[in-house]
């Protein structure tokens, strides 16, 4: 019976982060197609994944240590968490978009948190964390406590002030941050062939590694702004999406037809129009008021208005008032009257009868 195979020695940690990681470069060029860029991204995270094992497995950084004593090969293994965040955020958008987000993000997160301990942040680099805040608050009350003083909130007046002042800060951020990248790239293309090659001296091989380590700080700050940014915009078109749907047009109210109609002062003007128009409707302003009452086609009726009370002392004055112009008409309307029955006898008087008519004239 023969014996079984052995299974060949696994590849060591220092394969799989050499070849992981010139997948992710090759992925990072962009020169295949969709198919291709996709399978040499789930390769890369394979032997990126089984390197991230191996170096919490071997325990090869802690937190109790300096960077100093971090061997110059050691280094490189530090940033097995930054490239697989890279790698995460070129997989193919699906609908659990949102936790490639949150495992890219954690990702770089992890990565920036162990740059954090051993010093490998610039002055200017913040962690984008909840845990910053706090810290940032201690030192500030340690510094107002040292100085006897405390600040003072900022006025309104000041605050589109310091709005921009805060907009100019982050494009000069930015700006800096491009031109540092661009440096550390030319230094890197200037140690490669060395690296590559394994002619490179110990102080050459750990300065061209922190190189490295400072052009992914660089990067994974910036991916995790972008990714705040994206993750803030699906949650947002999420919620839109699942709000309360508009009602149906056909289920709306629609204000009732209302019929023409020649709109008149008073009554004797709706008489006098409606006589000689019998198949078009007439109306008073009291009447076509309310007729638009009734029907809610009011522009105060459009919403709620709270009963309004009305003093006792008031109503009654109003009563008294409505009186009062009520028998002003009256007495107006008994003048005219009495007016024109005076001109009328005045006219008999000046004028015979049957003046004006020449009918029976030869």
């Amino acid at each position: 019976m023969a014996a079984p195979e052995e299974d060949p020695d696994p590849p060591r940690l220092s394969e799989l982060l050499e070849r992981g990681w010139r997948l992710a470069e090759e992925a990072e060029a962009g020169a295949e197609g969709p198919a291709e860029l996709q399978r040499k991204v789930q390769a890369a995270l394979a032997l990126l994944e089984q390197a991230q094992r191996g170096v919490e497995a071997l325990q090869l950084f802690s937190g109790n240590e300096e960077l100093e004593e971090v061997a110059s090969l050691d280094l490189r293994f530090l940033l097995v968490p930054a490239l697989l965040g890279s790698l995460v955020l070129k997989q193919s958008p699906s609908r659990a978009r949102l936790e490639q987000l949150g495992r890219a993000r954690a990702l770089f997160l992890r990565f920036l948190r162990q740059c954090k301990a051993y010093g490998l942040l610039g002055p200017r680099q913040r962690l984008p964390l909840h845990e910053e805040e706090g810290e940032e608050e201690e030192e500030e009350a340690e510094q107002e406590g040292e100085g006897g003083e405390q600040r003072r909130p900022p006025s309104s007046s000041s605050s589109g002030q310091a709005a921009l002042l805060d907009m100019a800060a982050h494009r000069r951020e930015k700006i800096d941050r491009y031109k540092a990248k661009k440096d550390l790239e030319a230094q890197l293309e200037a140690l490669r062939p060395a690296v590559e090659e394994g002619r490179a001296e110990e102080e050459a091989l750990r300065h061209f590694y922190l190189l490295q380590i400072q052009k992914w700080v660089a990067v994974a700050l910036e991916e995790v702004e972008g990714i705040d940014r994206e993750r803030a915009l699906l949650e947002r078109r999420g919620a839109m999406m699942q709000g309360p749907s508009p009602e149906p047009p056909s289920h709306r109210q629609r204000p009732p037809v209302m019929k023409p109609f020649i709109l008149t002062r008073d009554a004797a003007q709706a008489k006098v129009f409606g006589a000689g128009y019998p198949s078009l409707a007439t109306m008073t302003v009291d009447d076509w008021y309310e007729q638009h009452r009734r029907h809610g086609l009011l522009p105060d009726q459009g919403h709620k208005q709270r009963p309004s009370v009305v003093p006792e002392e008031d109503s009654q004055q109003q009563e008294e008032e409505k009186k009062e112009e009520e028998e002003g008409e009256e007495e107006e309307e008994e003048e005219e009257a009495l007016r024109k029955a005076r001109q009328w006898d005045d006219w008999k008087d000046s004028h015979p009868r049957g003046y004006g008519n020449r009918k029976n004239m030869g």
